[in-house]
């Protein structure tokens, strides 16, 4: 990582600037209880090149998506990136881009997010979009956050249990401290059962939540879902795969009233896990309601187009009472990307890279179902992940895999007690029909 020290002139005229003697002046209010008073207990300092390969070294510890074949999902996947994404986001004046308040001088930033939201308004078939939510459980979050606004006099939240299990928890703690209630519709069939969501949808019902495709792969009942909310006036929020819409419905399309997501998928590497970016798109009438950034296009005093932020004015994002939603950052380097991979595959190279996925997906489930003792876990259709029941535990057999070389799946047990023998696996347009037969010879000879 870049850097410039700080010379012992530097440190001096800092100190001289504020009027300090010295660095430990600065720290005079601490108690002295809580002060250490000895040196720090860390290794003697590293020269430039030392350091570096110490670094490299700790890296090596580490098993990446690069270095072993991934079929890791769960909203984090190893989906093909086009080089044209790494070239235009690696463009200085996008990567040190600031929060574009001053409409004059970002123009640029703020033509990117325009066409961010256009791009993901059409793909959800949406009438609006936003800009700058964190990732996809805190677009969970915010799209309850904006339910309660256009609904205030409802108070229970419905989720169900096939939803991502840590968007769960990132929206348990975004309401922890409201009068809200929220009740999870179990899914022991591996998605949500209509007739079951109709016993718990009432006129205070504030919205419905699901994921589609949801957190074990499958595809929920979103036609009926969207039936019932209307039928009891909730909102229905849905949780969608972005890669997805090149072949399934759009939320637009079955009446979703918001859509959020995960847009890891759309141009962005595994990075760790994240955090990446929160999709979000609703309905024209909600425009107002809707957390993040909005930027309109418009002319400016000479005719030509220009953007600005619209319907909400920079003190919205300094004053916490007149803002829709407390997020403050800059997600715009990841809504950059995202619009630059979709411009990049357009419509058809979607559909293309949705139904690969499809297809070898099912591909790999089928063959992995020959092997005595792995069958798949739910009778639902999915996309391209699925969940398989393996014969003992799930964790040592991905361990098995691991050193053979291959990122086998997500081990269910971690969130659902019931599902210690489940894991969840995720199948790309990456993936090789070699790497696909060859894992399937490594899991056969694991469990």
């Amino acid at each position: 990582m870049p850097y410039i020290l700080n010379t012992e002139a530097d440190r001096k005229a800092m100190l001289e600037k504020i009027g300090a003697a010295s660095v430990s002046e600065l720290f005079t209010t601490i108690p002295q209880p809580f002060q250490l008073n000895r040196a720090l207990n860390v290794p003697e300092s590293l020269c430039e090149m030392e350091l570096q390969q110490h670094i490299i070294e700790l890296a090596r510890r580490n098993a990446s998506a690069d270095d072993a074949v991934c079929f890791l999902g769960g909203g984090s996947y190893d989906h093909f990136i086009p080089s044209v994404v790494d070239v235009v986001a690696s463009r200085s004046e996008f990567y040190t881009a600031y929060t574009p308040y001053q409409a004059e001088a970002s123009q640029g930033s703020l033509q990117a997010f325009f066409e961010y939201q256009t791009l993901i308004a059409q793909i959800t078939g949406l009438d609006v979009s936003n800009a700058s939510l964190y990732e996809g459980g805190s677009a969970v979050a915010e799209s309850v956050l904006m339910a309660i606004s256009i609904n205030l006099d409802r108070s229970k939240v419905v989720i169900a249990e096939s939803v991502h299990p840590e968007y769960r928890l990132t929206l348990s703690t975004y309401l922890a401290n409201l009068n809200k209630q929220i009740v999870t519709v179990p899914t022991p069939g591996g998605a949500i059962d209509p007739a079951e969501l109709a016993k718990v949808v009432d006129d205070q019902t504030l919205c419905v939540i699901v994921q589609h495709p949801n957190f074990f792969g499958n595809l929920e009942a979103v036609d009926a879902v969207s039936s019932l909310c209307k039928a009891k006036g909730a909102l229905f929020v849905s949780s969608i795969d972005a890669i997805s819409l090149g072949i399934l419905k759009r939320p637009g399309q079955y009446g979703a009233d918001i859509a959020v997501g995960e847009g890891q998928c759309l141009g962005t590497a595994m990075q760790f896990g994240g955090p990446y970016l929160g999709l979000m798109a609703c309905r024209d009438e909600f425009v107002r309601k809707i957390p993040g950034r909005i930027v309109g296009q418009t002319t400016d005093r000479n005719g030509k187009r220009c953007w600005v932020l619209t319907l909400q004015t920079r003190e919205q994002h300094i004053r916490r009472e007149k803002a829709t939603s407390n997020i403050c950052t800059n997600q715009g380097l990841f809504a950059l990307r995202a619009s630059v991979y979709l411009a990049a595959l357009g419509p058809q190279g979607l559909r293309e890279t949705a139904n690969l996925c499809l297809q070898k997906a099912h591909y790999l489930a089928d063959e992995l179902c020959k092997i005595p003792g792995v069958s798949l876990k739910f009778k639902q259709p999915f996309f391209k992940e699925f969940t398989v029941q393996v014969p003992g535990d799930a964790p040592a057999l991905l361990a098995k895999l691991l050193k053979a070389g291959y990122h086998g799946g997500l081990a269910l047990g971690r969130w659902y007690a019931t599902l210690g023998n489940c894991v969840t696996i995720a199948v790309t347009e990456k993936r090789t029909r070699a790497e696909l037969d060859g894992f399937v010879a490594a899991f056969r000879a694991s469990v």
